[in-house]
């Protein structure tokens, strides 16, 4: 191998470590001169002893794990049902044909008024108006109440991202199959959408990390959950630091998931460069 053949190896290396060291002394400048500021602010002292209270924090974080176990279950049942119900929506508005009209519209129109609908107002509605129409139990468990209420919205935007999947299919497919003698709801069940699920997996993931931050909503109807105990341990203690647990809390949990997504998108990316089939 000659000098020079050696050189041209050895300048993409150096050009990335000198990428990564500028980079990284960047951030520390920029991450340091905000700090400096933030520290030297007039009421730092203040601010400090309210929002970054060390003994505060410590004593808390036992309760705030505890808690979080409910937003943890209105989650895990909530995607569940939002997968299923998301994806029933989805293939009813795929559905072709004039017969089919009445059952296309009622979709479109319950995607439509769930997604205009702020989440905080359908868990009202749900948690302070269903018990006085009778309609169920008053002594019903909060949690249903919850997990109902977070179904109705995000089985009204995954629905969506299901049918973007459904369409990015190739009509050849569906016609393909249909001309193995598939019908219209067995080429969907069969052809289609196990490629539109495969398609939309990282968009599904970025909808179900708003799911999991939205559980804290639930809150507002009396279901002591991380945020309901940060509340009632910020009012016990008169500061704002359990805030800054339940932050921390959701931060562990979050960037590991959003981390996921980035690299299913990349992966997805590289694949599609590479020609390869989706």
């Amino acid at each position: 191998m000659t000098r020079a053949t050696r050189a041209r190896r050895r300048g993409p290396d150096r050009r990335a470590v000198r990428s990564s060291v500028i980079a990284l002394l960047s951030s520390v400048v920029v991450l340091g001169g905000i700090g400096w500021v933030v520290v030297h602010a007039p009421r730092w002292p203040e601010v400090q002893e309210s929002f970054f209270n060390a003994q505060i924090l410590s004593e808390s974080l036992p309760g705030l794990l505890t808690s979080f176990v409910v937003n943890i279950e209105l989650f895990m049942i909530a995607e569940v049902l939002v997968l299923v119900f998301g994806l029933m929506l989805a293939i009813l508005r795929s559905l072709a044909g004039p017969v089919f009209l009445p059952i296309r519209v009622m979709a479109t129109v319950y995607t439509d008024l769930f997604r205009a609908i702020p989440g905080i107002v359908v868990i009202f509605i749900l948690g302070f108006g269903l018990p006085p129409l009778g309609l169920i139990d008053p002594r019903t468990d909060l949690r249903v109440l919850g997990i109902a209420a977070l179904t109705l919205v995000y089985s009204a935007y995954v629905s969506e991202v299901y049918r973007a999947g459904i369409e990015s299919v190739h009509p050849s497919q569906d016609a393909a199959a249909r001309s193995l003698g598939l019908s219209r709801l067995q080429s969907l069940r069969h052809v289609i959408v196990p490629q539109a699920v495969r398609r939309v997996i990282p968009p599904l993931l970025n909808d179900f990390i708003g799911l999991q931050k939205d559980t804290v909503l639930v809150s507002f109807i009396g279901l002591v959950e991380i945020f309901r105990y940060t509340q009632i341990k910020s009012a016990a203690t008169y500061n704002f630091t359990p805030f800054l647990g339940v932050a921390l809390v959701f931060i562990v949990v979050t960037i590991p998931l959003i981390r996921l997504v980035d690299w299913l998108v990349a992966r997805d990316r590289r694949r599609v460069a590479a020609g390869g089939i989706r």
